[in-house]
């Protein structure tokens, strides 16, 4: 049932550990299940995706984000007869790398980690599934299979770059099922982070009228619904916004593969050119929209004091439990002596919610709260 240019279960190039296949559930549908059931995913529910976790409950988290980028890529996968399976679960594993406080946290983490080998969210989701998580006796970490851990690792948008590591041979394209979720991923912040920007009154819907892309929709859906209210006209807007790219990413995508002349998961590993993608007429409608959140939304001067104030709290996280590593949990004490103190404080920093930051500052520099 699988196009010829899918992944396909019973080829995947296997677990570090191996183990005995399941006997009704294919070796991805497992992968997504061990990444569901993993305390990483439980904490994306309030680790921030550009509004700070006690700004208001309404706003994304990484977890609401994670669900729609899945919804996403699933859509997509299914039009294009991939591995459905193996888009979910890299999917649901694309952001348990991630800081507190979004990208803001990522990047004090890497400047604090800049001798010591650094910090990227990619790489850091792949330590998470390979090591951080402790669930089974037989191995360390989820033991993924091969293909997902691959998609983690090549995991490349505009936010977002791709880690190279000699194990997934970086000379070789992803997966279909890998770029389809990238592309997912763009699709659900680009929408989603305007739904969230127009709901905070960052921006407003006077701001977006000159633009091509939304005041075409703007105007058809005035003419289905001449009297709706400006809520459900919002809902309707991000709605058809993401209908539309989803509709052309998948008929441009059909399109290059037969242009490609793929015929083969062969063929498309060779492929020196990203197959998934948009149309350069949806290109052209996209890049003002992105351009305008980017320097209205994510630079507002609000974010900015957000991002500013979450880099002072890391930081000062940082180089307490630098200085005095006996403030860590016994379970990231005993680490240390293997991988050094900066990677295991970086870790427990890594792994921490929004709340869960704000909670361990006031507990460490407030002499009033209990610790």
């Amino acid at each position: 049932m699988l196009a010829v240019y899918a992944s396909k279960s019973c080829d995947s190039r296997g677990r570090v550990f191996a183990e005995k296949e399941h006997a009704y559930r294919s070796c991805y549908q497992r992968d997504r299940d061990r990444i569901i059931h993993s305390a990483a995913f439980r904490r994306l529910e309030y680790k921030t995706q550009v509004f700070v976790n006690h700004e208001g409950d309404y706003y994304r988290t990484r977890l609401t984000h994670t669900l729609e980028v899945s919804q996403i890529a699933r859509t997509i996968a299914a039009a294009l007869n991939l591995n459905v399976d193996l888009t979910e679960a890299i999917a649901l594993a694309h952001d348990l790398g991630h800081t507190p406080f979004g990208h803001s946290g990522e990047d004090i983490l890497n400047e604090l980690m800049a001798k010591h080998g650094g910090f990227n969210h990619n790489l850091h989701g792949l330590r998470v599934v390979d090591y951080l998580e402790e669930k089974y006796p037989d191995f360390p970490g989820l033991n993924l299979t091969w293909e997902v851990r691959e998609g983690i690792v090549k995991h490349s948008t505009s936010f977002d770059i791709a880690v190279r590591i000699k194990e997934f041979l970086p000379e070789i394209a992803p997966t279909l099922e890998t770029q389809v979720v990238d592309i997912a991923d763009e699709i659900a912040y680009d929408n989603h982070d305007l739904d969230d920007g127009l709901t905070s009154g960052l921006i407003c819907e006077e701001d977006l009228q000159d633009f091509e892309i939304w005041k075409k929709i703007n105007h058809k859906i005035g003419q289905s619904y001449a009297k709706i209210d400006k809520l459900k006209r919002k809902y309707l807007i991000i709605r058809s916004l993401i209908d539309l790219q989803v509709t052309d990413l998948i008929q441009e995508t059909k399109k290059r593969i037969l242009e490609s002349k793929i015929s083969s998961l062969a063929d498309l590993r060779k492929s020196k050119r990203r197959l998934v993608g948009f149309s350069s007429q949806l290109q052209v409608l996209r890049k003002p929209l992105r351009s305008f959140l980017m320097q209205r939304l994510y630079h507002h001067y609000r974010v900015v004091r957000m991002s500013t104030k979450a880099k002072r709290f890391i930081r000062e996280l940082f180089e307490e439990y630098l200085v005095r590593p006996e403030q860590l949990p016994a379970e990231f004490q005993v680490k240390i002596a293997k991988e050094g103190k900066h990677r295991i404080v970086c870790d427990y920093i890594a792994g921490m919610t929004d709340r869960y930051a704000l909670d361990e500052y006031k507990k460490l520099f407030n002499p009033y709260e209990k610790v």
